[in-house]
């Protein structure tokens, strides 16, 4: 679907941070093109990093040449901060995802990573169109290294280069940070993934729950001398007004009626307090 290549690298953190980036957006291709330490892979700080993410170090290839980190690749994304005079043409991730959608390049997957594991384990089904489109290109996005950043050589080999929108007096942005981002936007791009629904919603609380603690409230406010009941005006037709907009669940019924509840136990009556004045 997508693969990630950091040229160069020379903080072993970086890479198992990058780890951690891809797996929480649902990727695992990286590959390491001459990074500073061999062992790279293995290195404490990696690890560290990574936070669980080690399946995609322990899928991560380390070559020698961009060229060989570019097999089977056919659409580049260069990332810089700043155009090329003669390079691709720059946009920001989102809105060249978005110009590849209306090209129809994005790969036909649908939503989540359960559908990337769909689309890996069930074989295409023929289209049903007399003209079928033509397939998604096989995606790669490449990062420089933290100190230099992409060579100008490589930059002109891509389709695009990506740019983040970044503050414009500090637009340096850590090398992992850049990974999380770039990921994110290509998730999302696919469809992203659904947000996680609590195992039962909360229950509205039903009229006759309302009533109940209107009533226990009316209780508690005439204890504290605060409503008259020879005159009570509007004051429980607007509390009941109020309660309604709220939308109250059950648990919160009951905790404002425990509220009226101990009102009505720890503190007498006004009748009571009047007559020991």
């Amino acid at each position: 679907m997508a693969r990630f290549i950091l040229i160069n690298t020379s903080h072993a953190g970086n890479v198992g941070a990058a780890a951690r980036a891809l797996k929480v957006m649902g990727f695992d291709e990286m590959v390491l093109v001459a990074p500073r330490w061999a062992n790279v892979l293995r290195r404490e700080e990696t690890i560290q990093r990574a936070s669980g993410a080690n399946d995609v170090l322990d899928k991560t290839r380390i070559v020698d040449t961009l060229d060989e980190a570019l097999d089977g690749v056919d659409h580049l994304c260069a990332t810089a901060m700043t155009a090329r005079d003669f390079g691709p043409p720059t946009y920001a991730p989102r809105a060249y995802f978005e110009l590849l959608q209306k090209r129809e390049l994005l790969p036909r997957y649908s939503i989540g990573l359960e559908a990337d594991l769909v689309h890996k384990t069930v074989p295409a089904q023929p289209a049903e169109q007399p003209h079928a489109l033509p397939a998604a290109p096989r995606m790669a996005f490449l990062f420089g290294s933290e100190r230099f950043g992409m060579s100008n050589e490589d930059v002109y080999r891509c389709h695009a280069a990506l740019s983040i929108p970044t503050n414009p007096q500090f637009g340096s942005l850590n090398l992992a940070s850049a990974v999380q981002l770039v990921a994110y936007e290509w998730r999302q791009a696919l469809g992203g993934f659904a947000l996680p629904l609590s195992d039962r919603p909360a229950a509205l609380a039903d009229a006759q729950a309302v009533g109940g603690l209107l009533a226990h409230w009316e209780q508690a406010l005439v204890h504290l001398g605060y409503l008259d009941p020879a005159a009570p005006k509007k004051l429980m037709p607007r509390l009941n007004a109020l309660l309604n907009r709220a939308q109250l669940r059950e648990e919160e019924i009951h905790i404002l009626r425990g509220v009226a509840k101990t009102l009505l136990q720890s503190t007498p009556p006004v009748h009571a307090r009047r007559n020991s004045d």
